[in-house]
Order: C-alpha cells, then structure tokens, then sequence
C-alpha cells in the first residue's frame, strides 16, 4: 500500500467557496440591473457577481473584465463541452464514469488530495470523496457523529456546511456483508461466519485509519459517452464508524475511494461485473482539475511500462532505468510506486541526490536561505520584478525504454517581500520507498491497466482526448501552473502505501494570486468542485443532479408547465442576464409589447 497526505495547518477549514451554491440557490436580493415585469420570480446571481462576494467574503474571484475572468469562464465552459472526450475513442463497451462526471479536482485544504462526487445507494446520495491509487477500500463516514468523523466543514466566515453521513438503514439496496464473504474482517470480532464484518483499515500516516462494518450497496455510475447509460455497480464499501488520525484533519472528511490492485477496489469490482476491462485512467490537470474514467484502456499513442504487485502489498510498482536532468544522464534501476495520494514524489538516494545536486548546478538564482516551514531542500529566491525563471528538463526512462518528461517538477511559494516569490525543487528525500507523486502525473493522463499489468501515460489538458504532445527539444517555453502550490509546509506528509535542455517558467503566470488564471487559488478551486458540480449535472435529465436542479424545458413536469397547469399564469417565463452578474427569473411572465420576438420550433424527440 503506497498513501501519503499532507496534513494541512488549516485543519479542515473550508473557504467560502463551498457556501456560494446555497446561495445560488437559497438567496434573493434585489437587483439595480434586472426588474421583475409583474410577475411573480426571485433573483439569480452569477457565481462571479460582487454581491456573492460580497455575502461570503470571497477572495480570489476573478473581477469581471479582467483576462482571468474569461479565462474562468472559456475554462468552465471547456469542463461542460469537453466533459466527455476524455474517454477513449470508439472503445467498446465505452468506458464507465460516476453519475455525477468525470471531473475530479485538487484540493490543497483538504489534505492535498484530488476529490470525485460520487453518488451512492438507494435513494441516491452525493459524497466528495478522495481518490488514492496506494490503497484499495471505499468507505464512507458512517452513522458517526463529530468525534468520530467529520461531519460537517467550516468556512472562514464561521458558516458551517454539512457533509451527507452514510447510514445503510436509510438506503434500501444497502447490505450488510458476514465474516466469510472479506478477508478484511477482523476475526476477533467475527463469533460466527454470519456475523457483520467488522473492519479496521489502517493508513500508514500516523495513528490514522477507518473501522466500522462492510455493507453492500450500489454505486450510480454512467457510461463515458453521448448515450449517459446509468449503471448500477453493487460495491463493498466500509461504513466507517470511526476514523482516527489526520481523517479527522481534513484529508478525505467525506469518504475514500480506493483503486488499487485488491479484489474489493472499485476498479476490481467494476470489471468483475463484467462492465468492462480492468483498467482506468486519471487525468492530472495543471490547473487541479482532472478527470477519471473506468474500464478505460487508453489509446494507441500512450507510452506505456510495466507494474509489479507484490503479493503482500499490491501496488503499482514500475522500475526506472535511467534519470536524464538536462544533458546530465544517470543510468540506474530502481522501483517506484505511482501514486495518486501522495502530493510530491518521495526518491531514495541515489536518485533524489543525482536529480536535486544537477538540478541546483543548472540554477542561476541564488539559493534560498534554510527556512523550516519548507519542506523542500532546494528552493531559490525569485525577485519582484523577474518575470520567468529557467530550469533544467527532467525525464525518467522506464523500464521499456519509454520516457517519462516531468511537466514541471517546482514549486512557487510567496515571500514576505513584497511581490517576492520562492520557487523549490518539489521532491523530497525517502529513506525507505519511492513514490511518484501527484507533481510528477501533472500534465498527463494516466492509464493503470490491470489486465496487461501495465501504466500508460499521454501529455494532457484533461479536456480533450488528443495528446498535447511532448517537450523533449532542447529548451521549452511555458508557463507552467505549479502543481499546488502550498501554503503551508507538507512537512508532515507521510509515507505509505540554457545550454542544456531547460523549462522556461513564468512566475507571474504560475503565482498563486487573487486572480489566477489557472483557479488554483483554493477559494475558487472549491467553488468549482459544487458549483461546476451543479452546472455540469444539468446535463444530465435521469435524476443525476445531486444537489438539486430547476428544470426550465417543454415537458409537462418542468416547473414552467407547472405552474400554468395549477392556474397560476400564462406558460411563459422571462430571465434577465444583468451585465453585473445579477439577474431575474420571473414565471407567468409574457414581456412586453416592446420586445423583438423569433419563433422556435420543437422537436418531438427532444
């Protein structure tokens, strides 16, 4: 097993950002913009309007007009339209993903993990669970209360917001699992081979682990196409009573999917269903957000490499053969574990000290004074007015001969300065195991093929299927994202399971600010993951919208239709879309005899 967190000083604060669809939803003010027209409606408010910051005291929303605004909306835009073209090509049957998408996302306050909203029983619920490749249990908090699991989290205003508990009485497809159908049972606690299966996982992070009792229930998936065929998986999951250690810091406060190599991970279950191939891909976005698909093989362009699983702890263990930094080349064989729960990848010596010794010999900025909050060893100050910063190219050789190029394998941190940043080589030094983290997947879709026993991997935006191709001339200009930038040390992450080729890095592009164009400031990182949630679920029309959806289309049960079946107005309805970002919604709303018409037609299909 190979599960690594980052235990985050914030504890499981959350921003404000998580509040803003309660809003949307359950707030009404008046608008200066848009006017109701005599009918009876309420306000609509645009997740970028000054008067949602305002309410929730957001910070790190982009001002409208500005370049990062558009880029915010091209890019949710993007997430909607481009939803599905992450799956493979013409694969059959077409790959599998959750009902409510294929989006995950990076969240840095939550444990530095990468979250999916997953729905799971009957009737159907919504959890934000973390995905981790280095263990293999699905679990969920389970009919606990705050000592034990987290049951709600806290914004930076003082607002609480509740998290969906799991209780296998409230769903009538749940159940429970005996003592002979797992061997993760603890026998101690198992009289009869009948008896309710009482588990204890345990993380290698310190103290942390999750017990309670398996059950049996369904996990709503989809199929990845233009089809949305629902699929019903009946999985094990753990009803997890009470969970210990940093479960109850922040990191995954609202459940765990595992996808390693044991037969009750997801994945294993999925194929055993006979829903499709043994594999699945994860898609790492530079700008968090990504992208999951199961019983997904890839394509035909993938690099790919072998894995191994050791019988006692079965990870996805490849072996490299060579580390190229810059002209530098090191020809060494050693085994590292991919892995999806661990933030920065983790080498043993030789390798960490060959990477980082030629790393620093190819810098040109002055290296940065010891600082404890950094986790990192090599780390270098950037000036306030240096406007890009030059790095040497990194490239692992695996076994095979595919090379695997690092996207950008730093990390920029603020100074006290202003304007000042710092940025470090993100690779931190193991004594024991080699882990390649989340920075070192970054920019590329990741294929673990458990049928051929192989990884596959392809540069990726995660928002489309044809590779973005890769850099291996002798110098590169990009102005890479920063995987995740921290703000605080990781340093308690642990462990379990120019004359040479060179990136050219834009720190104003890749800074943190309030107004990122990559979104990787947190405040709208979490607003993604529920708004986008929302927006993108719309889409769906079988009842796959977690948090709720007003259905404003033709159909006799739409709530236009509705209200002019009760006799309560004509069946029309107006929204107004102010340029602020504030509008209005009014049913039984005919306009007025000034405004431009155009006829639309109906499709009886549609």
């Amino acid at each position: 097993m190979a599960l690594a967190w980052t235990s985050s000083a914030s504890s499981y604060s959350l921003t404000s950002g998580l509040y803003i669809l309660l809003v949307l939803l359950l707030l009404g003010l008046n608008s200066g913009i848009c006017h109701g027209l005599g009918s009876f409606g309420f306000d609509i408010h645009h997740r970028f309007s000054d008067p949602v910051k305002q309410i929730l005291g957001l910070e790190g929303l982009p001002e409208k007009g500005s370049v990062e605004y558009y880029v915010a909306m091209t890019h949710r835009d993007s997430i909607i339209r481009g939803r599905h073209l992450a799956a493979s090509n013409n694969q059959s049957p077409a790959p599998l993903t959750f009902a409510n998408g294929n989006d995950t996302f990076y969240l840095y306050s939550l444990g530095s993990l990468y979250y999916a909203n997953v729905s799971v029983g009957t009737p159907s619920v919504s959890y934000m669970v973390a995905l981790d490749t280095g263990s293999d249990l699905f679990w969920l908090p389970c009919d606990c209360n705050n000592k034990t699991c987290v049951p709600s989290l806290k914004t930076t205003s003082g607002q609480e917001v509740n998290l969906n508990i799991y209780s296998p009485n409230a769903s009538s497809t749940s159940k429970k699992v005996s003592c002979d159908s797992s061997n993760l049972c603890d026998p101690k606690q198992c009289p009869s081979n009948n008896s309710d299966c009482a588990y204890t996982y345990p993380y290698l992070a310190n103290n942390t682990s999750t017990s309670g009792i398996l059950v049996e229930d369904v996990l709503h998936l989809i199929t990845d196409d233009d089809q949305l065929k629902a699929i019903d998986i009946p999985v094990t999951l753990g009803c997890g009573k009470n969970e210990t250690g940093i479960l109850l810091e922040g990191s995954a406060p609202n459940g765990l999917l595992g996808l390693g190599l044991d037969n009750i991970s997801v994945p294993s279950t999925i194929a055993r269903k006979g829903q499709g191939p043994n594999s699945f891909s994860m898609c790492f976005g530079y700008d968090g957000i990504g992208r999951i698909n199961f019983a997904d093989n890839g394509t035909s362009e993938q690099k790919e490499t072998s894995f191994t699983a050791e019988p006692s702890s079965p990870s996805y263990n490849i072996s490299i053969t060579q580390i190229n930094v810059g002209v530098n080349v090191s020809k060494m064989e050693f085994n590292a574990i991919f892995d999806s729960g661990t933030s920065f990848t983790h080498l043993t010596d030789p390798a960490y000290t060959f990477i980082s010794k030629i790393f620093n010999s190819k810098i040109t900025e002055k290296r940065h004074s010891s600082n404890s909050q950094l986790p990192f060893e090599y780390c270098y100050d950037l000036s306030a007015n240096q406007t890009g910063y030059m790095i040497p190219i990194i490239n692992l050789t695996m076994k095979g001969g595919e090379q695997f190029y690092l996207t950008n394998p730093t990390e920029l941190f603020p100074t006290k300065v202003q304007g000042g940043y710092v940025y470090c080589l993100a690779l931190l030094k193991s004594t024991n195991i080699n882990v390649i983290g989340q920075n070192f997947m970054t920019g590329y879709r990741i294929v673990f093929n458990r049928d051929k026993m192989v990884i596959g991997w392809n540069p990726s935006n995660c928002e489309d299927l044809v590779p973005t191709g890769y850099n291996d001339s002798n110098s590169n200009t990009s102005p890479i994202n920063p995987s995740h930038s921290p703000a605080a040390s990781p340093s308690s992450l642990s462990l379990s399971p120019a004359a040479s080729p060179a990136l050219s890095i834009n720190p104003k592009a890749t800074a943190p600010s309030s107004h990122s164009p990559k979104l990787k400031a947190f405040t709208c990182a979490i607003m993604i993951l529920f708004v986008s949630f929302f927006a993108i679920t719309g889409i769906f029309l079988n009842g796959f919208a977690p948090n709720g959806l007003l259905g404003l289309d033709l159909g006799n049960i739409s709530v236009p239709s509705t209200l002019t079946r009760k006799g309560l107005g004509p069946n029309s309805f107006s929204m107004c879309f102010g340029s602020d970002g504030i509008g209005r919604i009014n049913f039984g709303d005919n306009g007025t005899s000034e405004q431009k018409e155009t006829s639309f037609t109906v499709e009886p299909s549609l």
